[in-house]
């Protein structure tokens, strides 16, 4: 699952940063406690940040996550799900 929120120019402000890295906490808690799958991190850039999570059942994943992303006071671009297990990269 692949989440984008606007943030405006370049790599965004530090308070930004700040509300992304706390909702990458919770979520990833919610995650784990869910069983559900893995939140992966985060990319910042393009006036943007992307928040990456895998899951082979990518709805239960954004069920789980969706209270947290909706959370951060960022316009929510889009969501993308990708349903099916994917090779590990190495």
């Amino acid at each position: 699952m692949i989440a984008r929120f606007h943030l405006g120019g370049g790599l965004g402000e530090s308070d930004q940063w700040a509300l992304v890295f706390e909702a990458e906490r919770t979520i990833a808690a919610a995650v784990e406690a869910a069983g559900v799958g893995e939140v992966d991190g985060n990319e910042f850039g393009g006036g943007e940040v992307v928040i990456f999570a895998y899951r082979p059942d990518a709805k239960t994943l954004y069920r789980v996550m969706e209270p947290g992303l909706r959370a951060l006071p960022f316009r929510l671009a889009r969501v993308v799900l990708r349903h099916g297990n994917l090779p590990m990269m190495s």
